[in-house]
């Protein structure tokens, strides 16, 4: 469902434009914050740093 339908629906419930889009875009908001501090946290482990001692051979 794109943004714009959604909106449209609350809309046609009887809910203001103005709150029907200012809702939207916050929980548009909050859905892309949420994603990015997954996808840190994955990349984070990924890219683990290795002590350089740890990496030297013997």
């Amino acid at each position: 469902m794109a943004l714009g339908d959604a909106i449209l629906l609350l809309v046609s419930a009887g809910v203001s434009v103005l709150i029907a889009l200012l809702g939207v875009v916050i929980v548009a908001g909050f859905g892309v914050a949420a994603w990015r501090l997954t996808r840190r946290g994955a990349l984070a482990s990924e890219d683990a740093v290795v002590p350089v001692l740890s990496r030297r051979r013997v």
